[in-house]
């Protein structure tokens, strides 16, 4: 029988913070600087349901409950990307730094088209 490796606690105290804010849902990914992921949450996940998902208050709750996970691992400082034009942009931001994270930076990735797709045809009545 093969030995059980006993598993070591990765330590992060430095890491980035990815909040994907869209008009449905509002998704938090903390990872370290490497881009591995510690821990998330999302506002369906801790129970919110319909249009409550993406309230500020649920962007807030989940922001919350995402860095506290990542706290256990020894999370301080965070680099915060946010993407998506939903309502939980800056409450989910807000209450990192209530959390007593050091926000280093916030940068806003939402892609948006340098062109886009080429349009419909135009109606001829």
């Amino acid at each position: 029988m093969a030995k059980a490796k006993k598993k070591t606690k990765k330590t992060v105290f430095e890491g980035k913070v990815f909040v994907q804010a869209t008009f449905n849902n509002t998704i938090v990914t903390v990872t370290d600087l490497n881009g591995n992921t510690v821990s998330w949450a999302s506002a369906g996940g801790l129970g919110f349901r319909g249009a409550k998902k993406s309230t500020p208050y649920a962007a807030q709750t989940t922001a919350e409950t995402a860095a506290k996970k990542a706290m256990d691992f020894g999370l301080r400082e965070v680099h915060v990307f946010v993407k998506g034009p939903g309502v939980g942009r800056e409450s989910a931001i807000r209450s990192l730094g209530n959390l007593g994270l050091m926000v280093k930076s916030i940068k806003d990735i939402t892609p948006t088209p340098h062109n886009g797709c080429r349009p419909r045809k135009s109606r001829r009545v």
